[in-house]
């Protein structure tokens, strides 16, 4: 059984290769504001929330769609925990 901790770094490492691979930047860390720092934009958002739909089989609903449950690495993945329990 995988512990709360390990599977938020592997959350947080599998959203971190699609950001990366996706947005032209060097480092991102686990507490960088992703829309305020620009890394995110509105329709990059979209494409962000689609592959975590896809990727860790959860449905995002409208009321999930607060900022705070993304703006960064740990949001996220504490997002997809919640979620997934």
């Amino acid at each position: 059984m995988t512990s709360p901790s390990t599977a938020a770094s592997e959350i947080k490492e599998t959203v971190k290769r699609f950001i990366l691979s996706s947005i032209n930047i060097d480092q991102l860390d686990d507490d960088d504001d992703l829309f305020d720092s620009g890394i995110v934009n509105s329709l990059f958002a979209v494409q962000l929330m689609t592959f975590i739909e896809k990727t860790f089989a959860i449905q995002v609903r409208m009321d999930d769609l607060d900022i705070e449950n993304f703006k960064s690495l740990n949001a996220t993945a504490a997002f997809v925990i919640r979620k997934n329990t």
